[in-house]
C-alpha cells in the first residue's frame, strides 16, 4: 500500500505544481480571464487520464489469461520506461521548471483561448497518462484480493492535491530539488519492482521463456501471505520465489539507474567533458608525433638532395677537367 501511495503523491504533486504555477502565474499578471481556459484544459486532461485508467482496467478483464499477463507486462515495461525519464527529466528541471512554464504560457496567452487550453491541458496530460499507467501497472502486480494498493494510490493523490493546494495558498515551503530526488530515488526501487513483475507476467503469458528455473525460493521463510511478506509485497514488489529472469531484471535495472540519479546532476556531463579533454590530448599528442616524423623525413629528404647535388657538381667539375 505504501509504494502505491507514493506514487500517487509522488506523480500527483507534479501535476499539482504545474496546475498551481499556471494559475498563480495568471492571477499576479492580473489576467483572470484566462482562468477559464485553463481550467477547461486541466478538466480535459483528468478527464482523458481517468478514461485511459477505465479502458486499461475493464478492457483487460475481457481478454483471456495469456491475454491479460501479456497485456500487464507488456504495460509495466513501458510505465517503468516512461517513469524512469519523467523522475530524471524532473530532478533536472525542478528548478527551472516554473521558469519554463511561463515561458509557454505568456506564448499561449498571445496566441489566444485555444492556444491556452492546449497548454495546460499538454501541461497536465501528460502527467495524468504517466500517473493512470503507472498506478494501473503497480496495482496490477501488487494485488492480493484486496483494495489496499488503489486506496493507497488514491490517497497519495488526495495529499498531493492537498500539498499542491498549501503550496498555492504559500503555506509550505520545501525544497523541491531535494524532495523530488528522494522521492525519485524510491521511486526507482518500487519502479524495479514493477519491471520484474512485469517479465514474470511475460513468463506466464509465454512470451518469455524461463518461468519453472527460480533463483530462489524463500517462502517457507517469509509467507507471502504474511504481514511482513504482504508489506514487503505492497512496498517493493517483493516475490518470495523469483525466476532468473526477474532476478537479473531487477539487477540490472535498479543499481545503474539509482547510481546515476542519486550522483550529482553535473556528474554526467563532468564525465563527458573530461572525455573530450582526453580525447583532445591525445589528438594533439599524435598531432605532434606526426609532425616531427614528417620533419624528420623532410631532413632526411634534404640531405639526400643536397648528397645529389653534391655529386653532380663532382661530375661535371670532372668533365671540365678533362
Amino acid at each position: 500500500m505504501f509504494g502505491n501511495y507514493l506514487i500517487g503523491l509522488r506523480e500527483g504533486l507534479e501535476a499539482s505544481l504545474v496546475v498551481c504555477i499556471l494559475i498563480a502565474y495568471l492571477v499576479k499578471t492580473e489576467r483572470r480571464d484566462a482562468l477559464r481556459p485553463i481550467w477547461i484544459g486541466i478538466s480535459t486532461a483528468v478527464l482523458v487520464a481517468l478514461a485511459f485508467g477505465f479502458a486499461l482496467e475493464f478492457g483487460s478483464q475481457e481478454l483471456t489469461f495469456k491475454a491479460q499477463e501479456a497485456l500487464g507486462g507488456s504495460l509495466s515495461i513501458i510505465a517503468v520506461g516512461l517513469v524512469t525519464w519523467m523522475v530524471f527529466w524532473m530532478r533536472r528541471t525542478a528548478r527551472h521548471l516554473k521558469t519554463e512554464l511561463h515561458g509557454k504560457l505568456d506564448t499561449a496567452l498571445q496566441m489566444g483561448t485555444g492556444a491556452l487550453v492546449a497548454t495546460a491541458f499538454l501541461a497536465v496530460g501528460r502527467e495524468g497518462l504517466e500517473t493512470a499507467l503507472f498506478i494501473w501497472s503497480s496495482v496490477h502486480t501488487s494485488t492480493n484480493g484486496t483494495q489496499g494498493p488503489m486506496i493507497g494510490a488514491l490517497l497519495g493523490i488526495a495529499t498531493a492535491v492537498v500539498l499542491g493546494w498549501l503550496f498555492y495558498r504559500g503555506a509550505v515551503r520545501i525544497n523541491l530539488s531535494k524532495f523530488f530526488t528522494w522521492t525519485g530515488g524510491m521511486l526507482v526501487i518500487v519502479a524495479a519492482g514493477v519491471l520484474a513483475y512485469g517479465v514474470h507476467d511475460l513468463q506466464e503469458a509465454a512470451f518469455v521463456p524461463g518461468l519453472q528455473s527460480l533463483a530462489f525460493d524463500i517462502s517457507s521463510t517469509i509467507p507471502p501471505d504474511s504481514w511482513y511478506g504482504t508489506l514487503l509485497k505492497g512496498v517493493f514488489n517483493f516475490q518470495p520465489d523469483p525466476t532468473v529472469l526477474q532476478t537479473t531484471v531487477w539487477v540490472l535495472y535498479l543499481v545503474p539507474t539509482l547510481v546515476l540519479f542519486l550522483a550529482p546532476v553535473g556528474f554526467a556531463a563532468s564525465l563527458k567533458a573530461a572525455g573530450s579533454r582526453e580525447q583532445k590530448a591525445t589528438d594533439e599528442q599524435a598531432g605532434a608525433a606526426d609532425g616531427g616524423a614528417r620533419d624528420g623525413g623532410g631532413d632526411v629528404a634534404d640531405g639526400e638532395r643536397v648528397h645529389d647535388g653534391a655529386r653532380r657538381a663532382g661530375g661535371r667539375a670532372v668533365g671540365d677537367e678533362g
